[in-house]
């Protein structure tokens, strides 16, 4: 899970939006984000990833504009899962 918490910079969210949403695409297109989503109140975002490891997300995730220009600080959180509904068995080690 990859937290995205808007920073001091988030008045430059309006003019990075189009590279960060080119961004997660390339996330969905590769493979690597299942779900994205905003945290509320207006907190910034949040992204479920797999089939990557932690080095490579860490990667990732600092290519994003949002974290590249401190729109948003970054923290990812790892979760190994144990139970999953039946379409979601896919997560399961």
């Amino acid at each position: 899970m990859v937290l995205l918490k808007f920073s001091h910079n988030k008045s430059r969210a309006g003019e990075l939006m189009e590279l960060h949403n080119q961004w997660l695409t390339q996330g969905f297109d590769d493979g690597v984000f299942l779900v994205s989503g905003s945290l509320q109140p207006k907190r910034g975002g949040a992204i479920l990833a797999h089939n990557c490891s932690k080095e490579a997300l860490v990667e990732r995730v600092s290519r994003d504009p949002f974290v590249a220009e401190q729109v948003v600080d970054s923290e990812i959180l790892e979760v190994t899962p144990n139970k999953a509904s039946r379409e979601m068995t896919f997560l399961l080690p």
